[in-house]
Order: structure tokens, then C-alpha cells, then sequence
């Protein structure tokens, strides 16, 4: 039987090394949510995201990256292959999880939570509708913001938006 979701605390998912990751560890943190793809035109952002993490880890911000092969069959690879990719080739240090489905029947409970939340954003309630889609989530755990592909990590809109919400 599969547990209630109340809280964005009460989620887990499935790290790409395959380990159970509780999000009740993200309690107090900003988190930033990604689907991610390997062959796609905004797969630099993984630069960028690199950055921005690097720039506000150590404020209580972390970046939860989930791969998808839903949007152009652009992460065609397995997880061993995303993450050696993610590794060498943008030196990624920042959680990333195993590749799913972030919309549609199969979506993870992590996207179900992030589209279906009681929230009052623009963009709220959407599903992803590319790769590199982002979801910020506030240090009590409510979905504040949502940025579709386009926006790059490092943008100042989504900086400045980040920078207010690890101060608070």
C-alpha cells in the first residue's frame, strides 16, 4: 500500500546510483528540481546548473536532477551512462536521480507532486514541457516557482528568486 503524500518531506525517489533518498533531508533546504536530458539543446544548462549550486550549496540550496527520455527521446541512455555523462562531462556534484517519467500516466510521484500541489504561481499546476523545466521549492517545502526551459540557471530572475529564498 503506498504512503499519503502531505508534504513535499514525505516524498522519496530513487537515487541514479539506485540508493532510497527520503526528502524529509531537504527539511529547511531550497531545492531546485530539474528533468534533465543528455542530447538535448539546453543540456549545456548543466553547466549552469553546476554553478548555481556551487554558488548557494553552502546557504541550504540543493539541485535534484531527473532524467527523462520523454521529450524528443533526448536521454536515451541508461543510468551508469547519464551519470559518467553528468560527471565528465559538466562535473556534476548535485543529486541526480534515476531516469523516469516527469509527466503523463507514468509520472513519478516526485512530478505528481510538483504538478498537482495546491499552489498560486504563474506556471502552477504544469507539467513539464521540455527538457530542463525547473521547480523551485521554498525551505517549508511549498512549490514557489516554475521556469520552463529557456530560463537558464544562472538567469538573474531565477538567481534573485533563489537569493530571497535561502535568506528567509
Amino acid at each position: 500500500m503506498s504512503q499519503t503524500v502531505t508534504s513535499f518531506y514525505d516524498l522519496k525517489a530513487t537515487s541514479i546510483t539506485g540508493t532510497e533518498v527520503p526528502f524529509s533531508q531537504y527539511k529547511n533546504k531550497v531545492v531546485l528540481i530539474v528533468n534533465t536530458a543528455s542530447a538535448c539543446g539546453f543540456t549545456p544548462q548543466y553547466k549552469g546548473m553546476e554553478e548555481l549550486y556551487q554558488k548557494f550549496h553552502n546557504q541550504g540550496f540543493v539541485i535534484l536532477g531527473f532524467p527523462s527520455n520523454q521529450f524528443g527521446a533526448q536521454e536515451s541512455g541508461s543510468d551508469a551512462e547519464i551519470q559518467k555523462f553528468c560527471e565528465l562531462r559538466y562535473k556534476v556534484t548535485f543529486p541526480m536521480f534515476k531516469k523516469s517519467e516527469v509527466k503523463g500516466p507514468e509520472q513519478n510521484s516526485v512530478y505528481k507532486y510538483l504538478t498537482k500541489t495546491q499552489t498560486d504561481f504563474p506556471g502552477a499546476h504544469v507539467e513539464p514541457k521540455w527538457n530542463f523545466n525547473k521547480y523551485l521549492i521554498n525551505k517549508q517545502g511549498k512549490v514557489v516557482g516554475y521556469f520552463e526551459s529557456k530560463v537558464e540557471p544562472l538567469s538573474s530572475e531565477l538567481v534573485s528568486k533563489i537569493e530571497d529564498l535561502v535568506k528567509e
